[in-house]
């Protein structure tokens, strides 16, 4: 029967030295140099054939432990293996050349029979993990969160605790570096640079420096007693505050209404002053007074306002009529009518002059044209007692009877007599008529607005944002309201209760000075003079006072003012001077 050919039978001797050699370990060299191979099982040559020992008998050798056992494939291929070319007689196997050649190599050959190379190492090498160099943007695993500042420990030199807290280890630092650092600067392992501390004990109870702190206050008017002297570390200058007016007219026949607006003071220096039908002119250079026109019989004056260069004055009258007069000459040059009930207030920007009406209108009068209205505003349900033009005529404010402040742009746009404006602000915040309306001179956009008997407050607004920036209550009535020309105060007037005159200092809005009882009656109307030094006041007790209450700021001003009070004093012997 015909067998197939195995691998061992084709492949030559001469292979075995081809195969990769794999470099042994000493440990395992040793002990392939002290081993011995057992007798395998006798066999007897005859001839060209070799006796088989029984099939119970193992051809290999249990006892040695780098052979293993053959298989029953191994078994039938053993029977057909030719014989083995060493010649062995006693029990030991004669090592060859060629057996020390596959030892060396790592394989074993023993009859036709290919073992592999055993690792016989004890124990199993573990190659150490490389450590990972961690760059410095990149913080530590095992960082420590504690608070750096605030030590836990009151032990100084427990190196275990530091080692402990700085989390060293072989790997990432060295303790010995770190204990040589601390011996060579003197400082403690665990503590810190910055430490924390208790806070420091309380100041004693010496009161000298409360004191003195208590007297540095500066001093302000309390409220209802007039302030002569302003001390301390403020805003407002150490100043004399008068309490009794510097000049005194009679006007008799004023009207006493709080929604007419009755007086006003040219840039010429010239006071115009209605009284009843009529209106008077005072010249305050010279003391001369002059009448200039009576309203229509059956009506009444009830605004006045000059022109901004003084030339002219416009009269409002109680039917509704608006009259244009030459301040110079006396003379009425025009009546602008359309009204339906009494102008209450007037206001000029160049040759605009815009009037309000009781029914709640607001017109745009052109004194160079024949038909005159260019402008309609509406925008208010009550009478309009209140109307200021800005300095620079573009924009307009309103106040009236309904409680509400407007602010208009000033620019014309389309004028017709049919054209109507809208208002760009709407403020609702007072709670009663708004009459007194002030532009301030050095910040154009603020506007300050005062409310009457149930408000009694001052608000200041910002006509670019349309914000409330500050708002002071009062005690009384706001009548009028006037910025200084040369100071950041502002000064009102009041009615019930205290008929007084109130300066408040900007931003703050507190009150610097108080005059009560400035006039017997409640102090309905106000002006200032073109030097912004002395305001005029008006009131029910038919009075008009004139009160220095600030001091202007300039050369020639103290001469100016001393040939202004010569004049006044030589045109009377008497200390009031009569319109009539």
């Amino acid at each position: 029967m015909f067998q197939p050919k195995t691998p061992s039978r084709t492949r030559a001797r001469s292979d075995v030295g081809k195969t990769p050699k794999t470099p042994l370990t000493p440990s395992v060299l040793a002990g392939i140099s002290q081993i011995s191979l057992n007798t395998s099982p006798s066999k007897q040559r005859t001839g060209k054939t070799h006796a088989k020992s029984s099939s119970s008998s193992n051809p290999f050798d249990t006892t040695n432990p780098f052979i293993q056992p053959s298989t029953s494939t191994s078994r039938s291929r053993s029977r057909s293996r030719p014989a083995s070319p060493v010649k062995f007689a006693t029990g030991a196997i004669p090592v060859s050349e060629d057996l020390k050649g596959q030892a060396g190599g790592g394989l074993i050959r023993k009859g036709g029979v290919e073992l592999s190379r055993l690792d016989v190492v004890s124990r199993d090498y573990i190659p150490p993990k490389p450590e990972v160099k961690r760059s410095r943007s990149t913080p530590a695993a095992n960082r420590d969160t504690r608070d750096r500042f605030i030590t836990s420990r009151e032990t100084e030199n427990d190196v275990a605790a530091t080692l402990e807290q700085l989390h060293l280890n072989p790997k990432s630092a060295s303790p010995g570096h770190t204990a040589r650092l601390a011996a060579a600067t003197g400082v403690p392992l665990n503590r810190r640079i910055l430490g924390y501390h208790e806070p420091p004990p309380a100041a004693s109870s010496d009161t000298s420096l409360a004191q003195q702190r208590e007297f540095a206050k500066p001093l302000y008017a309390r409220p209802g007693i007039p302030l002569h002297t302003s001390t301390g570390a403020s805003t407002n200058k150490s100043r004399k505050i008068p309490t009794q007016p510097e000049r005194v007219l009679d006007a008799p026949g004023i009207v006493d209404d709080f929604y007419l607006n009755l007086i006003s003071w040219s840039c010429q220096n010239t006071l115009a002053v209605a009284l009843e039908a009529s209106t008077y002119i005072w010249h305050a250079d010279s003391g001369s007074v002059a009448q200039i026109g009576e309203a229509p019989e059956g009506s009444y004056v009830s605004s006045l306002d000059f022109s901004n260069d003084g030339t002219f004055l416009g009269v409002g009258l109680g039917q509704g009529d608006v009259e244009l007069w030459d301040a110079e000459t006396g003379q009425k040059l025009r009546t602008m009518n359309g009204h339906q009930a009494q102008v209450a207030t007037l206001s000029w920007n160049q040759h605009i002059l815009t009037s309000g009406c009781g029914d709640g209108s607001i017109w745009h009068h052109d004194v160079r044209i024949q038909r005159h209205k260019v402008m309609e505003l509406l925008g208010h349900s009550g009478e309009v007692c209140g109307l200021k033009w800005r300095s620079d005529g573009e924009l307009l404010a309103s106040g009236g009877n309904d409680n509400v402040v407007n602010i208009w742009d000033g620019r014309l746009g389309d004028v017709g007599e049919g054209a109507r404006g809208s208002a760009k602000w709407t403020k609702r915040n007072h709670t009663a008529a708004v009459k007194g309306l002030a532009w301030c001179p050095w910040q154009t956009n603020l506007l300050a607005s005062g409310g009457g008997t149930n408000d009694c407050t001052i608000n200041v607004w910002n006509s670019t944002t349309g914000a409330r920036l500050h708002t002071q209550r009062t005690n009384s009535q706001i009548t009028s309201i006037l910025w200084a020309l040369h100071k950041k105060e502002i000064l009102t007037t009041h009615g019930y209760p205290n008929n007084s005159i109130m300066l408040h200092a900007y931003p703050s809005m507190e009150r610097v000075a108080e005059i009560r009882d400035a006039h017997d009656s409640r102090v309905l109307f106000s002006c200032v003079g073109p030097a912004g030094d002395v305001v005029c006041t008006g009131a029910g007790d038919e009075n008009l006072k004139f009160w220095r209450i600030w001091d202007v700021v300039g050369d020639g001003s103290s001469k100016k003012r001393k040939e202004n009070e010569e004049r006044r004093t030589n045109s009377t012997s008497s200390g009031h001077l009569s319109i009539r």
